[in-house]
């Protein structure tokens, strides 16, 4: 997403997969609303909850792991406590050693985004730190979040 006018097309029906994530007291800054490093926490919850849930992370003793190698995000309005988010994600590129995702943030039953962006992971070996390719089972599991 690269404009503001870019989130007026993306609604939640453009996401494949949401996690709902309750905002804390703690979260709001002193302007009153959630703070901006809190996003990125956001996108990280949500995509990884998703790959744990679909049994092809293993946080503890996985020998691949995804590492994030470029992240963005936009703010379009602001969230605050005790506000919910519903953050959806889909790929948008999937290549032999790396996924594109993208999230968005809804606030509460909002049809539009909060806040949207990406991030990159690069799958790498745990032990030596070295790309690898996607494992067949995370493969299988990101193709459903894949659009077009």
């Amino acid at each position: 997403m690269s404009t503001a006018a870019d989130r007026k097309l993306q609604t939640r029906a453009d996401y494949r997969h949401f996690l709902a994530i309750p905002t804390r007291w703690m979260d709001n800054d002193i302007y009153g609303h959630v703070n901006n490093v809190n996003y990125y926490s956001y996108f990280d919850t949500a995509v990884n909850r998703y790959l744990i849930d679909a049994g092809v992370l293993d946080i503890h003793g996985g020998e691949v792991v995804g590492f994030v190698v470029e992240t963005q995000c936009q703010y379009f309005a602001p969230i605050a406590f005790p506000d919910t988010v519903h953050a959806g994600i889909r790929v948008t590129q999937l290549g032999n050693r790396s996924v594109r995702y993208e999230v968005g943030l809804f606030r509460n039953d909002d049809d539009t985004p909060a806040a949207a962006g990406h991030f990159v992971h690069v799958y790498v070996d745990r032990a030596s730190g070295r790309p690898v390719a996607i494992p067949d089972n995370t493969r299988a599991a990101l193709e459903k979040l894949l659009v077009p």
